[in-house]
């Protein structure tokens, strides 16, 4: 008789075993190490720092389910060449690029927020989170950027290759604004003169543009020992009689920051809202809205519209990746929000709020 092979793991079982083994590994040195991280140095605006105990975090990765995260979804990408048009005067338009990047033109001025335009969400090139749904366009189809809103220095907010490749756009590099603390990490590229620091509730002029830093509830860290040391925000621009909240990524909280922040900015045009990766509830609450959450939210700034942002593009939490769109229709029948007042984007499409005035005949 042949000598039976040895028991092996199919591959199933290996990458799980070697996944919960990488974890566990990890999250042990992270505790081990935490003595090296330095103080947080930011908190959200009722002062609290959100900082899942290691218990949580373990809890969370032992219990996951991740079959619906998992399974395979094909949404629509549109290629138009509307999506990489310029800005003309009097226009108000949004075009979806994929997770929180979303191509503003506003009244003449081109404006993108956290530009992700790699594969993965990661610091690692071969690992970490990887685009789930093919980008519209590269980024070097862009028109010529003038304005860039960074919200925080998560990996799927704030990409090395994206910012680099902005920097070296044709016609000259764009004004980056980010939050306090963060711009320390643009000047260790070399980026130091395009680099504008806001701080919650402060105003500054560029590029035309007003530019307002607004709170939001979330945290920052791009390794283990840089929690907090940077902070995280939202930002409200002005420009032609048009002003559009950008949301980056937060929990709801109780509410009150988005409450404050329309009685500060009254009658936005459009809010760019998160509504995706929010499940399980008892971890990701406190740091992403769901998408009835988000809805409320949009009521809470007394906006006029919103745009679905932070979903279908990178499986960073348990839900499916399509599950925003059902959810999202739910939540706006139960609060009494039309459809057309808070839309959800294909990837790759362009929803013109106001069209440029014809010219002259």
């Amino acid at each position: 008789m042949p000598t039976p092979l040895p028991r092996t793991l199919t591959p199933c079982r290996r990458t799980l075993r070697f996944d919960l083994l990488t974890a566990l590994i990890l999250l042990t040195l992270a505790a081990l190490l935490n003595g090296c991280a330095q103080p947080p140095r930011y908190a959200n605006s009722d002062g609290a720092q959100l900082d899942k105990p290691l218990r949580e975090v373990l809890r969370w990765y032992w219990s996951r389910d991740r079959s619906q995260a998992d399974r395979p979804v094909q949404l629509p990408v549109r290629r138009e060449p509307r999506a990489t048009e310029p800005a003309a005067p009097g226009e108000l338009s949004a075009t979806w690029v994929g997770h929180s990047t979303v191509l503003l033109r506003l009244d003449g001025v081109n404006v993108i927020t956290d530009p992700q335009f790699s594969r993965r969400a990661s610091p690692l090139r071969f690992a970490g989170p990887e685009r789930r749904t093919p980008l519209p366009f590269e980024i070097s189809a862009l028109p010529h950027i003038h304005l860039v809103l960074i919200s925080h220095n998560h990996y799927d907010h704030l990409d090395e290759a994206s910012v680099l490749a902005l920097q070296a756009q044709p016609g000259g590099p764009p004004i980056f604004v980010v939050p306090q603390g963060l711009d320390a990490w643009f000047h260790d590229l070399g980026i130091r003169d395009n680099v504008h620091v806001i701080a919650w509730w402060a105003r500054q002029a560029l590029a035309g543009v007003g530019v307002s830093a607004v709170p939001a509830r979330h945290w920052s860290g791009r390794g283990l020992f840089d929690r907090g040391v940077t902070h995280w925000t939202g930002w409200v621009v002005q420009r032609g009689g048009y002003s559009v909240y950008f949301a980056g990524d937060t929990g709801y909280g109780d509410g009150s920051d988005f409450r404050r922040i329309g009685q500060r900015f009254p009658a936005l045009d459009l809010a760019l809202i998160p509504v995706g990766a929010y499940e399980p509830r008892w971890f990701m609450r406190e740091q992403h809205t769901d998408p009835a959450e988000a809805v409320q939210l949009f009521r809470d700034l007394g906006a006029r519209q919103a745009l679905g942002i932070h979903w279908g593009t990178f499986a960073l939490a348990d839900e499916a990746l399509d599950a925003p769109i059902a959810a999202l229709a739910a939540a706006r029948r139960s609060q009494g929000v039309a459809e057309a007042d808070f839309r959800l984007l294909e990837h790759g499409q362009t929803w013109v709020l106001h069209a440029p005035p014809h010219p002259a005949q």
